[in-house]
């Protein structure tokens, strides 16, 4: 019979099985902007969190949303799906959240092909794809949630178009403080209570989500909301009326937030077998007459709701250390239905055969060892449609009207529309939509 330190030799000697299964981080940020981060070239706010999770990543200059709107830009984020393929490309805003079914029940999401994997998984913040029975957080494969169900609701009070916005689980949930750093705390407590186990953590802060007039109590200001603190850090005062001023302290809370959740993946000391990724939702909104247009796009067209660049190219990095290189850029094309596949290879898992994606593992290409995946992107939401093929970006700004031309590394603006110098690329890509919207389960 073997003695006990027998025993031990032995197993010492056996070669070590390592974990394939790395926790991943998604951070969804809301209607942040190109040009809103000091990372991309911004020289007035102050994000040194997400700055320095650039330098310790790749920074994507090509970055695409599948969607330019909230609602259907998450339901393609977490299915991997078009919104013209998972049915979901529209803002339900006409029905109340409790009442919305919105992305339909037939529709898997990434904690469902996760947990087979063994991970834990939470969402924590806006989730905004419907809130009906079988439609929630907790009936979609996350373990957890805790956050506001629609599309954006007040910092402080947590209304939404006048009743309380604020969920755990699946019951409403009256919490006292400052959105962002609810979530943020939040999501720091659940990676150090999970350290042991693989983790796919959710993160969709609803900042810097501009202010809706809807969700104020009449007579209440329509104002960006932050802390006294972050007004301080930046120098202004918390009492500042200058909406700009406001909107770099919901910037810097932000990124004082992500922060506080880099921080607590250091200490849970799972850095190394964690991928973190930040992303924009959209592009910022650039809607005229409500005179808080503070955010930027610079230097793309127009925003929000759009397939001008300015709607749809946005804020994206990727940390996952050992596995991508630390102060790279990547100015190869990607967009946001690559990160599922990318997640199951985190995970140690294959892609499911059951259905039809449409982003690649785009690991490859975030390595600098392979261009872009796709040979074309498209989009249509809305009066607006768009396509990208390599330099080559097309712009139709309503059904029916003539779509414009333009190429992307010479006019990164869109301001010179060369659909009638370059006729033939210009009918060639027509083409190549027209093909692919009649291969789509929904045409709207």
């Amino acid at each position: 019979m073997k003695t006990a330190l027998q025993l031990m030799l032995l197993l010492a000697a056996l070669p070590r099985v390592v974990d394939a299964r790395d926790n991943v981080v998604l951070i969804f940020i809301d209607n942040v902007g190109y040009g809103d981060l000091g990372c991309y070239g911004n020289k007035v706010v102050q994000t040194p969190h997400i700055d320095q999770l650039a330098r310790e990543g790749v920074r994507c200059t090509d970055f695409y949303i599948a969607s330019p709107s909230c609602m259907p830009s998450r339901a393609a984020l977490l299915t991997g799906r078009h919104p013209l393929r998972n049915g979901l490309n529209q803002q339900l805003w006409k029905t109340p959240s409790q009442e919305q079914i919105g992305l339909k029940h037939d529709e898997k999401l990434i904690p469902q092909y996760l947990k087979p994997q063994g991970y834990k998984s939470a969402c924590f913040g806006k989730w905004n794809i419907g809130f009906a029975e079988g439609s929630r957080p907790l009936d979609r494969g996350f373990d957890r949630y805790f956050g506001n169900i629609s599309g954006n609701c007040d910092y402080y009070t947590h209304i939404y178009t006048g009743r309380h916005d604020w969920y755990e689980g699946n019951e409403s949930k009256k919490v006292e403080g400052y959105a962002t750093y609810l979530l943020a705390d939040e999501a720091s407590r659940f990676i150090r209570d999970n350290r042991e186990w693989p983790f796919f953590l959710y993160l969709p802060f609803n900042a810097a989500h501009f202010p809706n007039r809807k969700n104020k109590a009449p007579g209440e200001p329509v104002i960006w909301q932050a802390p006294d603190g972050a007004f301080e850090a930046l120098g202004y005062s918390p009492d500042t009326q200058d909406e700009t001023q406001r909107y770099h302290a919901v910037l810097w809370a932000l990124d004082e937030g992500i922060g506080r959740v880099l921080k607590s993946i250091g200490e849970s000391g799972v850095r190394d077998k964690t991928l973190v990724m930040l992303i924009s939702d959209n592009g910022a909104f650039m809607l005229t007459g409500r005179g808080l247009e503070c955010a930027s796009n610079k230097p793309l067209r127009s925003g929000g709701v759009t397939t001008w660049e300015g709607g749809i190219r946005v804020p994206a990095i990727f940390r996952w250390p050992d596995k991508l290189e630390a102060g790279t850029e990547c100015r190869d094309a990607l967009w946001s239905l690559d990160v599922l596949p990318l997640i199951l290879r985190a995970a140690g898992a294959k892609m499911p055969s059951d259905r039809v994606f449409d982003g690649k593992d785009p690991l490859s290409t975030l390595q600098g060892h392979s261009g872009s995946p796709h040979e074309l992107l498209c989009w249509r939401y809305g009066k607006y449609s768009g396509l990208r093929q390599g330099d080559w970006k097309l712009v139709q700004e309503k059904p029916g009207a003539e779509w414009q031309l333009f190429n992307l590394k010479s006019d990164l603006g869109e301001t010179a529309n060369l659909a009638s110098s370059q006729p033939d690329i210009h009918r060639r890509l027509v083409r190549r939509f027209e093909d692919w919207l009649a291969r789509m389960p929904y045409q709207e």
